[in-house]
């Protein structure tokens, strides 16, 4: 069975496509593709239907990961087929929980930087490169980086769980 994670930021062109494709990347490398599925989506219709912003994909490549993305927007009904939903700021994670039609699916909205030990325990939002230069991108890149090593020891031990 398929263990499925969402990225959520809040219009799908920077920080969720950007830890989409560092999880990609950390799934494929531990040899768990097929078992595990990962996407993202924005928690706002804004963008929908656009690929992700260039300054995403010039630091993406640039740190050699690789993306093809189309924005869109988280639907409550998705939940039902989700095992996490990762959120990227205590404002998506406010909002995802608020769509959540139960408790228990409320339970699967985590913040990504909960997992990166390293981080400010008083702060663990992604912050939004969105109206910056690319030296937002970058330190966003850095964060995800970080964050990206224990969400998959977590993801390994549900999906180890599983087949048990």
């Amino acid at each position: 069975m398929t263990y499925r994670v969402c990225f959520v930021c809040t219009g799908n062109i920077c920080r969720s496509p950007m830890a989409e494709a560092v999880f990609h990347a950390r799934v494929a490398d531990a040899g768990l593709d097929g078992l595990v599925e990962a996407d993202s989506a924005g928690t706002d219709g804004w963008h929908e239907g656009e690929g992700a912003d260039p300054r995403t994909m010039a630091v993406l490549e640039g740190s050699g990961y690789g993306l093809d993305h189309t924005a869109r927007r988280f639907r409550p009904s998705w939940f039902s087929r989700l095992d996490l939903v990762i959120a990227l700021d205590a404002g998506h994670l406010r909002a995802l929980r608020h769509l959540a039609p139960t408790e228990q699916d409320a339970a699967k909205v985590r913040l990504l930087r909960s997992y990166d030990p390293a981080a400010d325990r008083q702060d663990l939002d992604v912050p939004d490169p969105y109206y910056g230069g690319v030296d937002g991108f970058e330190e966003c890149l850095e964060m995800v980086e970080a964050a990206s090593t224990g969400l998959l020891a977590a993801v390994r031990e549900q999906v180890e769980g599983r087949a048990a």
